[in-house]
C-alpha cells in the first residue's frame, strides 16, 4: 500500500527523483494524520482506495505547499529556450483543492479534522 500512495503522490506531483524522498516522508507523515482520524471501529481496509487516494492527495497538498516560494521567478527566457513554473498562488490552490477532495474522500470513515468549542447551560 505504502508504494501505491507514492507511486501516486509522485505522479500528482510531478516529484523528481532527487525530492522523492521528502515525498516519502510527507507520505508516511499523511498516513499517520489519517489512520489517527479514522472513525472508531473503522480500519483502513474498511476505507479501502479512498485512504489511499486521500493519504496520496494530502502528502501531494503538503509538498506543493511546501515548495511553493522554492521557484524565483515565474518564468524566464534565453535564446529560443523558454521555463515557466507555476506561481505561489497556482500551487496553493492546488494543494487546497487536493486536500478538500482528501477530505471528502474520507468523510464516510474519518473524523472531522475541525476543532469546536460547545457551550453547556448549567
Amino acid at each position: 500500500m505504502d508504494q501505491e500512495i507514492l507511486d501516486m503522490a509522485v505522479i500528482l506531483t510531478g516529484a523528481a527523483e532527487d525530492r522523492q524522498m521528502l515525498l516519502t516522508a510527507l507520505c508516511t507523515a499523511a498516513r499517520q494524520r489519517w489512520q489517527a482520524r479514522l472513525r472508531e471501529g473503522v480500519t483502513v481496509e474498511d476505507c479501502g482506495q479512498a485512504f489511499v487516494c486521500a493519504v496520496a492527495f494530502s502528502a501531494a497538498a503538503d509538498f506543493l505547499t511546501g515548495e511553493g516560494g522554492s521557484a524565483a521567478a515565474s518564468s524566464f527566457s534565453a535564446g529560443e529556450i523558454s521555463v515557466s513554473t507555476s506561481s505561489a498562488a497556482d500551487r496553493s490552490a492546488c494543494a487546497q483543492a487536493l486536500q478538500d477532495t482528501a477530505e471528502e474522500l474520507m468523510a464516510p470513515y474519518a473524523q472531522s479534522g475541525s476543532f469546536s468549542f460547545r457551550s453547556v447551560r448549567g
